[in-house]
């Protein structure tokens, strides 16, 4: 299995990785994805697997007659954030692949259809909400309002995908019965516990914040400090406050992504835009963290004549996957059971369908990052831990 993982993993490895950074820049609906795409429908028609799209961008490739319903999806998705990893999203779709390929040397024939899916923008890297696609399928997101959305080039989402998304499916939803997503672990907890797979038990409630501060550009050099309405120093106090908030509530809270107007080394900025990451492993823990830091920021905004506006972009509730799912597979594979920070596109289904995850170990813990990595043995015991569980769910 480890020689089989290289060789169809060393396909992909080549699309869309920077040369300079070795980090990855597969950003939804651009040439690296729908490169990412023709791969996965060339790895369909290989496998006699017929694929399907729903009008959001998500693509499906069944094996038996979806059309029966109770069908069993496995999958993830190809985009990347800016300089990203190679495993994130991209491990979950070759190793539902091999997963098919390893029950058909079995000579397994599933009774329920078999489905692998690759949803389109989960991270939100290019049009800023993350899951776009399975949120679209499920009804969580409007298609109007995702059609309007703008990449860092202004260039908006009905424009890069074609039109607008079809939006909520329910008719293809119906028909699935159960989805296990296959991810790299995005932390150390398998390096810890000597454990090559785990199952996920829940995905902390996070959400993305945007924080608009204006003040009034000027000339650096002649505008006397104390006349300053600089939005700069507004938000520096705030990145500080969402690092000092998130420590004292045991969360996470993180501000990677900037925009200053008119980005000028002697210029004084006139509006800073800055995005907010926060999570938590309770609700109201992220929702008091999100609250102490708004207060901070207008306090801070007050002192600095400076206007302040909150956003949210996105947001994410606690997601506790199906219990009795999660239990089953526990008991078949005998692995660590983890609880996660990360989102995925199992949380969405997860309120629609029952849902669970598998993690393969990361040996940096890192991810995000080109130096996220996963050794082809974990890689190969996720497939064979992934097609246990296929057997499991489509045959008994």
């Amino acid at each position: 299995m480890e020689a089989a993982f290289r060789r169809l993993w060393d396909e992909l490895a080549p699309i869309g990785r920077d040369e300079r950074t070795g980090g990855y820049l597969r950003y939804a609906f651009t040439e690296p994805e729908e490169r990412l795409r023709d791969w996965f429908r060339g790895q369909a028609a290989a496998r006699g697997m017929p694929v399907e799209t729903d009008g959001n961008g998500n693509l499906f490739a069944w094996w038996g007659d979806p059309a029966a319903g109770d069908a069993v999806l496995t999958g993830s998705h190809f985009d990347s954030v800016p300089q990203g990893g190679a495993y994130d999203g991209p491990l979950g779709i070759v190793s539902a692949f091999l997963a098919v390929d390893e029950l058909r040397q079995q000579g397994v024939t599933p009774t329920r259809p078999l489905g692998v899916v690759a949803f389109a923008e989960e991270e939100g890297g290019r049009f800023g909400v993350p899951c776009l696609g399975s949120r679209l399928l499920t009804g969580a997101l409007d298609p109007a309002r995702a059609a309007a959305l703008t990449d860092r080039d202004g260039v908006c989402l009905a424009d890069a995908f074609g039109g607008v998304p079809a939006g909520a499916r329910p008719d293809l939803v119906a028909r699935f019965g159960a989805f296990v997503e296959l991810h790299v672990e995005q932390g150390r907890a398998l390096v810890e516990q000597d454990a090559a797979v785990a199952v996920a038990s829940v995905i902390w409630p996070h959400g993305r914040w945007r924080l608009d501060f204006t003040g009034e550009g000027n000339h650096a050099g002649t505008t006397r400090m104390a006349d300053r309405r600089d939005p700069m120093l507004t938000f520096a106090h705030t990145v500080l406050a969402a690092n000092r908030q998130a420590r004292l509530h045991g969360a996470h809270a993180t501000v990677g992504r900037v925009r200053v107007e008119p980005n000028a080394t002697n210029a004084i900025p006139s509006q800073v835009t800055g995005w907010l990451d926060a999570r938590a492993a309770e609700p109201e823990t992220l929702a008091s963290l999100v609250a102490e830091v708004r207060a901070e920021a207008v306090e801070r905004a007050h002192a600095d004549g400076t206007g302040l506006t909150l956003t949210e972009e996105s947001a994410t509730p606690l997601v506790g996957f199906d219990a009795g799912l999660t239990g089953r597979l526990r008991a078949l594979l005998d692995v660590p059971v983890l609880p996660t920070g990360a989102g995925h596109d199992a949380g969405v289904l997860a309120g629609h369908v029952p849902t669970a995850m598998l993690f393969v170990r990361n040996p940096t813990g890192v991810s995000h990052s080109p130096a996220e990595t996963a050794t082809d043995a974990d890689c190969a015991a996720g497939v064979v831990a992934l097609a246990r569980v296929l057997e499991e769910l489509t045959c008994r």
